[in-house]
């Protein structure tokens, strides 16, 4: 086969170049690099990250790559996927040249309280880092280098599936049933709202060992696990207390417990995803006086069948 000529007649250098880069969304926003004037005229974003050194683990180069263009701490999964790009006549560095790169692309994700981003490096290949809406970069108002496109029309969020074990306990001190409650923090998904105290089963723990120490955590009172009163399941999309865009589906045990009735819960655990527990009334709670998530409804629900029985 013969070998590709440039326009002087010599034969075509050949460039290769590895490149890993990251795809880090956030909620209905994606982070994204603009490429330095020395490289784009006009303006053109791509995925922050960048060339693979001699010698340099992938995954080490795109958190060292997303650091310097953006000013951020990215964490990534454990899987990626490669693209492949060739130009078999372009332009590199004042030359014609035989150009092939392998991109290698990893699901990224930075904290919730990260700072605004900002391009550290000096005299780069970026010239600014920002968050844009992913519907623009979706229908092109944002340009973006072909890569991004192609990245994220196969980009799925990462798969998590968590199982969680929750307390029903309920007082009656004479003014009505109270049920016990927490508030999730700005730590947790969905803050500000009120769900029954409790959290995710370790691998390998027992669901009611589970709840003890979640309750413990959270309220300071220790439960007694009594039965099985209903199980619940959600599934959505959405940012995860880590900051990573999350496919989640949560199923929730949901167990009738009595705690120390006359005792006033206190959060415990610091800087986790409760700042806040206690008594609410059921008639609140039904009246619809507080933001309750939906599985203290369905645990409601579960109760009262309980209790008619």
């Amino acid at each position: 086969m013969a070998q590709r000529q440039g326009r002087s007649g010599r034969p075509l250098r050949k460039v290769q170049r590895v490149a890993a880069y990251a795809v880090i969304i956030r909620d209905d926003q994606i982070l994204l690099s603009r490429l330095a004037t020395r490289l784009s005229a006009n303006e053109l974003w791509t995925l922050p990250g960048g060339g693979v050194e001699h010698g340099e683990d992938p995954r080490d180069a795109v958190v060292r790559e997303v650091h310097e263009e953006t000013g951020l701490d990215v964490q990534i999964g454990e899987t990626a996927r490669v693209y492949s790009f060739h130009a078999r006549n372009t332009l590199r560095q004042g030359r014609r040249a035989d150009a092939h790169a392998l991109r290698i692309v990893y699901d990224g994700w930075v904290p919730l309280d990260s700072p605004d981003p900002h391009v550290v490096e000096v005299d780069g290949s970026t010239a600014e880092a920002a968050w844009k809406p992913l519907a623009e970069v979706l229908d092109k108002t944002v340009p973006t280098v072909a890569m991004v496109g192609e990245v994220l029309a196969e980009h799925q969020p990462f798969r998590m599936q968590r199982v969680a074990a929750y307390a029903v306990a309920v007082r009656d001190l004479g003014s009505g049933p109270e049920l016990l409650l927490t508030r999730i923090s700005p730590r947790g998904h969905h803050t500000g709202s009120w769900t029954l105290p409790g959290g995710g089963v370790d691998h390998g723990e027992d669901p009611r060992s589970s709840l003890v120490r979640e309750v413990e955590e959270e309220t300071g009172l220790t439960p007694r696990v009594s039965e099985l009163l209903d199980v619940h399941h959600v599934h959505f999309s959405g940012t995860a207390p880590s900051g990573r865009l999350e496919n989640f589906h949560g199923v929730h045990l949901i167990f009738e417990t009595t705690v120390p009735d006359r005792q006033e819960p206190e959060v415990v655990e610091v800087d986790g995803t409760t700042d806040r527990a206690a008594w609410v009334k059921v008639s609140e709670i039904e009246a619809g006086a507080l933001p309750v998530l939906e599985v203290v409804g369905v645990a409601l629900a579960a109760w009262r069948r309980r209790v008619t029985t």
